[in-house]
């Protein structure tokens, strides 16, 4: 008989509660510092709770990882009801939390025999919560560790993702951009394309004139990885999905799109783009 495996991921992976609760998959969560006040992120925070905070905060709020021994706690509690587990736990990437960090070092700590196989997505948002998705139904289909690592790391090789924000308010505020560019790039409507670069990093990949310029942009530069192969979406947003939902019809047009779906943007990446962001996901099926 088969090693039951169990997913653990951060609650940076923006996995919609419904699905993590449908797939058995554990969620850690990271902490939201509003001055004085201390949220567990998509816990004792929703994500129209942290956006109407962001907004009408002059602060940045911080973030902060989960501990060791929150992760010694979730590993130890599935390895009680379950000796035999095989634990894969995925998280954002280790450039920009020490969340990775703390799992390696939890699942060093533990004290019976364990196997444990901890992930650093170099990733962010459902840039790798497609993965722990993709994890847990193989999982449930009772595919083995080495099958479900194979394919995660082919979806990490085969997905491409942008984020297009709305205002540069919140890119200015983390210091990602200094305050003249962003009056600047206010005053002419410049909108700037991110994405999470191969080594983990949030990176600008253009800047252009408004906003539908720049979602031709993102379709274009989709085009070069995606021709018309089959393709699956996940459309990502902050507070607002009208963006979204524009980015993806007009990406619809361009793709052979055989599955799509929509999810919130968590308050990790949240803090640093604002509500009104939308992203784009696209992978290979």
């Amino acid at each position: 008989m088969s090693a039951t495996i169990r997913i653990v991921a951060d609650s940076t992976a923006d996995i919609p509660q419904e699905l993590r609760e449908e797939l058995g998959i554990v969620m850690v969560p990271l902490k939201v510092h509003f001055g004085q006040d201390v949220y567990l992120d998509a816990v004792t925070i929703t994500t129209d709770e942290f956006y109407a905070k962001l907004e009408a905060s002059s602060q940045l709020p911080t973030t902060s990882q989960p501990s060791p021994n929150d992760f010694i706690e979730v590993y130890n509690g599935i390895l009680e009801e379950t000796p035999d587990a095989q634990i894969l736990s995925f998280h954002l990437s280790s450039e920009m939390s020490g969340t990775y960090q703390s799992a390696v070092l939890a699942e060093s700590l533990i004290e019976r025999e364990a196997d444990i196989t901890v992930i650093d997505s170099k990733s962010a948002s459902f840039g790798f919560g497609i993965r722990v998705v993709e994890a847990a139904r193989m999982a449930r289909a009772g595919k083995s560790k080495e099958e479900i690592l194979e394919r995660v790391a082919w979806l990490r090789d085969n997905m491409r993702l942008y984020f297009l924000v709305d205002t540069l308010e919140y890119l200015q505020k983390g210091g990602r951009i200094g305050k003249a560019s962003a009056l600047i790039g206010s005053i002419l409507n410049i909108k700037p394309i991110l994405t999470v670069d191969k080594e983990g990093f949030v990176a600008s990949v253009d800047k252009v004139r408004g906003q539908r310029k720049a979602m031709q942009r993102i379709v274009d530069l989709l085009r070069e990885d995606f021709k018309d192969e089959p393709v699956g979406v996940m459309m990502a947003y902050s507070k607002h999905q009208g963006a979204a939902t524009e980015l993806y019809e007009l990406a619809r047009s361009h793709f052979n799109v055989q599955q799509v779906d929509y999810t919130t943007i968590g308050s990790v990446i949240g803090t640093h783009v604002g509500p009104g962001t939308a992203a784009i996901f696209m992978f290979r099926v």
